[in-house]
């Protein structure tokens, strides 16, 4: 069993920061890519950041320079810094692991946390 446990969202007025975490727990042998995604109502799901384990990341272009994805591999633990956040970052945020247990490579994801930039 596997388990992504989401935290740090909330309501935010424009220009503001959050940050987001995600913790990966259980049979886990190795975490190749972590992330996040959003997805605000009536869209799709969108990718926001991605990390490597050897650190190579990767944004949505409507993120950069406002966003840093960061993790602590020992901690199996993604963060998310969101600074100068604009009401269309408003979403639901998934944390995404593409990782390696005992029994096969899956991709997992968590339950999602809610974001939303309001004045």
């Amino acid at each position: 069993q596997v388990q992504l446990v989401e935290s740090g969202g909330g309501l935010v007025q424009p220009g503001g920061s959050l940050r987001l975490s995600c913790a990966a727990s259980g049979s886990i042998v190795s975490i190749n890519v972590m992330g996040w995604y959003h997805q605000a109502p009536g869209k799709q799901r969108e990718l926001v950041a991605t990390t490597t384990t050897g650190g190579r990341t990767n944004y949505a272009d409507s993120v950069k320079g406002r966003f840093t994805i960061s993790r602590d591999n020992a901690k199996n633990t993604v963060y998310l810094q969101m600074n100068g956040l604009k009401p269309e970052d408003t979403a639901v945020y998934y944390c995404y692991a593409d990782l390696t247990t005992m029994l096969r490579r899956y991709v997992y994801w968590g339950q999602g946390t809610q974001v939303t930039v309001s004045s």
